[in-house]
């Protein structure tokens, strides 16, 4: 069993919405990236919601290949990226397997980036992790949202990348401007 380290956070003052997953994969390790295994739908997802196409058009969801050229795209649409887990003993990528976990401090970053207005749970482990941590009042008036994962595992709502955008939809609004 490996013991395993969250990235930093990928933040700055534009940030709105902060997508806090659960702890990086093994490829994102590998990789030194978040969401780095190519077959996770997260910035399929990003790209289909923020890059004004449908889908069916040529290019919806297609990410930039270059990955710091990802995290701009993710930051010009005032999007941030942490995960809830600090750190952890986990055997291989599952969720599942996460064991002796130590939160990471998402209300301090709430506190230190105000304009940040809701934070979206990147599935139920990572929202449960949350709650179990902190509690939902720790966010203060941030609005906590959990949004189906972007693992590409098909579930009884979610068999594929249009059902994840349709359901990730409801982050929109709370990167526009107020």
């Amino acid at each position: 069993m490996s013991f395993i380290y969250s990235f930093p956070p990928v933040v700055d003052e534009r940030a709105r919405v902060l997508v806090a997953g659960t702890a990086p994969s093994v490829k994102s390790l590998e990789r030194g990236q978040f969401y780095g295994h190519p077959q996770n739908y997260f910035w399929r997802i990003v790209y289909a919601l923020f890059q004004g196409l449908m889908p069916g058009d040529e290019g919806y969801g297609v990410p930039d290949p270059i990955y710091e050229n990802r995290l701009s795209f993710l930051q010009n649409h005032r999007l941030a990226l942490w995960d809830v887990i600090h750190s952890c003993a986990r055997e291989g990528s599952l969720d599942v397997n996460i064991k002796s976990e130590t939160a990471s401090d998402i209300p301090g970053l709430l506190r230190r980036y105000p304009g940040i207005r809701c934070v979206a749970f990147n599935g139920s482990k990572a929202y449960d992790t949350y709650m179990k941590a902190h509690g939902a009042n720790a966010a203060g008036d941030v609005t906590l949202l959990k949004l189906p994962s972007s693992s590409p595992i098909p579930t009884r709502t979610m068999r594929n990348l249009e059902d994840r955008v349709a359901a990730w939809k409801v982050i929109i609004p709370f990167t526009e401007e107020s």
